[in-house]
């Protein structure tokens, strides 16, 4: 097993940043601000055509190599560079390229099924991958998994959730474990009824109430799909089965997750929502860094609540729980169904409520759910199928305002 090392001014950290221009990807390009002596930027790549957010990030950071994954927009990237020695690619295979070059520590914060092949690449090489997107565990948790295994390189949780059980779970007490307990904020529909849920406007599912997201995961976490992805996302990296993994609403956003052991005991992380709390100690673990989030002010908490969540106005735990129990297929095609149908809601084509319909309706009328996959070929094959199906049952619904 690689021996890892803090980074320092001595022995500065090697980082590639897979989605810098993203919301993830910010917050971590700051905290490397923060901090600049202890780290040297490989590589940053932007997912989507952010071009100008980009170069500014690049040469701000001084980083090697600036990549942006429309092929498009590689003449405006090298431009937008002219004068420096900053190297230009554009592309997917630049950005696997990208993910396969001698960082030391890789955040994967690409959005989506787009992220898995660059996470897949940083794992087959070693490196310590601080996992931001969840959807490549849930897609390829075996293959990526195994290739952390088999190169030697670590996975590093960075969903608030994971990261606080990661934080909390004590390694020589597995064994000991009686459930991981993830919490969830319940989103901006918390207290709305099904009929309200139905009228819902994309700029009201938008408007998340703790945390600040990206478009896809604040749609994911009003329809608390992002917790049932987490739900398959946390089986896969501490190995317990669906029935030991809770879900509890906690509308604060303070406890942001928890193990409770068989003695009774149950131990917490808490912090402010912000991301930059489980990015900081993914970038500096095995130490701790200094981080600029606001601090927790104890006398002013008036109270910490929770509640059981409701799947009958969010069926979409529903569904994460039955592609988890099933295994094989049905979690890629869970998440392709998902980010074909919020792409939809996102553009006005489809109701809030019809995200989980059209899921169960893909799911439903899936052959064999519980098919093995057993390579890269296999998972693009079933996601491309989902999504086609995906966007045929889209076809015909009602839009909301």
């Amino acid at each position: 097993m690689t021996a890892w090392t803090p980074p320092s001014a001595e022995r500065p950290r090697g980082v590639t940043i897979l989605g810098s221009t993203g919301s993830v990807g910010q917050s971590t390009v700051d905290l490397i601000e923060r901090n600049p002596e202890s780290y040297r930027v490989e590589a940053l790549v932007a997912g989507g055509r952010s071009v100008d957010a980009l170069a500014d990030q690049a040469r701000r950071l001084k980083a090697r190599l600036a990549v942006v994954a429309d092929p498009g927009r590689y003449r405006a990237l090298q431009e937008a560079l002219a004068g420096t020695d900053i190297e230009a690619a554009a592309g997917p295979d630049a950005v696997c390229e990208a993910a396969a070059r001698p960082a030391e520590w890789v955040m994967a914060a690409v959005v989506g099924f787009a992220g898995l092949a660059s996470t897949l690449a940083a794992a087959r090489r070693g490196a310590m991958v601080a996992l931001a997107n969840k959807e490549a565990l849930v897609c390829a948790g075996p293959l990526l998994t195994g290739a952390v295994q088999s190169s030697g390189g670590m996975l590093l949780p960075v969903d608030s959730e994971h990261n606080a059980i990661f934080q909390v779970l004590e390694p020589a007490q597995r064994h000991a474990i009686d459930r991981l307990i993830l919490t969830a904020s319940g989103g901006p529909f918390r207290s709305w009824s099904l009929a309200e849920m139905a009228e819902a406007t994309r700029e009201q599912a938008l408007a998340h109430p703790n945390w600040d997201m990206g478009a896809k995961i604040s749609i994911d976490s009003a329809t608390m799909m992002n917790k049932g992805l987490e739900l398959i996302e946390a089986h896969l990296l501490f190995g317990l089965p669906a029935e030991q993994v809770e879900i509890v609403v906690h509308p604060q956003s303070v406890i942001h997750s928890m193990v409770a052991y068989r003695d009774g005991s149950v131990l917490a992380q808490l912090g402010t929502p912000d991301m930059r709390v489980p990015i900081s100690h993914a970038l500096g673990w095995p130490s701790r860094i200094d981080g600029p989030a606001a601090r927790l002010d104890f006398h002013s908490l008036t109270a910490l609540t929770f509640e059981r969540p409701d799947s009958g106005r969010f069926p979409s735990l529903r569904l994460a729980r039955e592609a988890l129990t099933t295994g094989g297929v049905a979690p890629i095609v869970l998440n392709a169904a998902n980010e074909a149908a919020v792409s939809a809601f996102l553009e006005r084509r489809i109701g809030f409520l019809d995200i989980a319909r059209v899921v169960e309706d893909v799911m439903s009328r899936w052959s064999d759910l519980s098919a093995a996959v057993t390579s890269l070929d296999e998972v693009h094959a079933a996601d491309q199928e989902a999504r086609a199906k995906a966007e045929q049952s889209c076809e015909g619904r009602r839009p909301n305002r």
